[in-house]
């Protein structure tokens, strides 16, 4: 197994003092958008096992299929369902479903939800370092 990356190569795109910059920037309607956009995320993002869901497909090579987050995840299927119709009702996911007996649903991250996967190196990278 290899060395985690460099705290630097990590590193966010802002600094901290970089994104107070951009924030007080903003004219007061944007900024309150924004804020309300991320605070949505968040609610979303802060439900049961929804980080949990989002990163499965963030270290995906591909479409996943229901009954494989189920195995690996260990969610309950009414959970794991609503999460699923959560994130694609967020336009964080698409769904597509085929015409085969059984049936097959694959879900498969949105360019919104990419958008979001370095976050979870970013996790990844801060559990090395500490711990709750």
């Amino acid at each position: 197994m290899s060395d985690p990356p460099d705290a630097l190569e990590l590193q966010s795109r802002f600094s901290r003092e970089e994104a107070v910059e951009l924030r007080e920037s903003l004219e007061p309607a944007k900024r309150r958008q924004v804020e309300r956009t991320v605070a949505e995320l968040l609610d979303l993002l802060g439900k049961a096992h929804a980080m949990a869901v989002l990163s499965a497909f963030a270290f995906a090579d591909g479409p996943l299929r229901f009954s494989d987050l189920e195995d690996d995840l260990e969610i309950a299927p009414n959970t794991l369902s609503a999460r699923l119709q959560e994130l694609t009702d967020a336009g964080l996911l698409n769904r597509e479903s085929y015409d085969e007996i059984p049936p097959r649903v694959e879900y498969e991250p949105t360019e919104r939800a990419a958008a979001l996967f370095p976050v979870f190196g970013h996790l990844h990278h801060w559990a090395l370092e500490y711990e709750l």
